[in-house]
């Protein structure tokens, strides 16, 4: 079997493809998930690559929250349970964690205009 002229080209236009898609989808820094802290009413939000440990403030005190190699989890909390401690760390879209007693939700959402968007139809 020969590999003739016409076969080449469209190996050659199939592999420009794929290298395309995969820049698309993996290679923008903009594409950076964000975790969103809420408490209280109030909402902080940071792309999940950083590094950081932040302090949010709920009505038993602080939760500390740790954002370490692309993953946020809950690193103590004055709740009495630490069931948010012990549920681990999360680096997906949708993925979530909350300290209850102490109103802290932590959430990963897709980097915007990145993840799925929820309508009324979806709803």
């Amino acid at each position: 079997m020969r590999i003739t002229i016409p076969d080449t080209v469209v190996i050659i236009l199939a592999l420009g493809i794929v290298i395309y898609s995969a820049a698309l989808v993996y290679g923008s820094e903009d594409g950076v998930p964000q975790v969103v802290l809420e408490s209280g009413g109030r909402r902080w939000e940071y792309p999940l690559n950083a590094v950081e440990t932040i302090a949010v403030p709920g009505p038993l005190g602080d939760t500390i929250i740790e954002l370490r190699g692309n993953e946020a989890r809950i690193a103590a909390s004055p709740c009495t349970g630490q069931n948010c401690i012990a549920a681990g760390a999360i680096h997906r879209h949708g993925q979530w964690i909350a300290c209850l007693p102490n109103q802290v939700m932590v959430s990963v959402q897709a980097a915007p205009g990145k993840g799925p968007e929820l309508d009324a139809a979806a709803w």
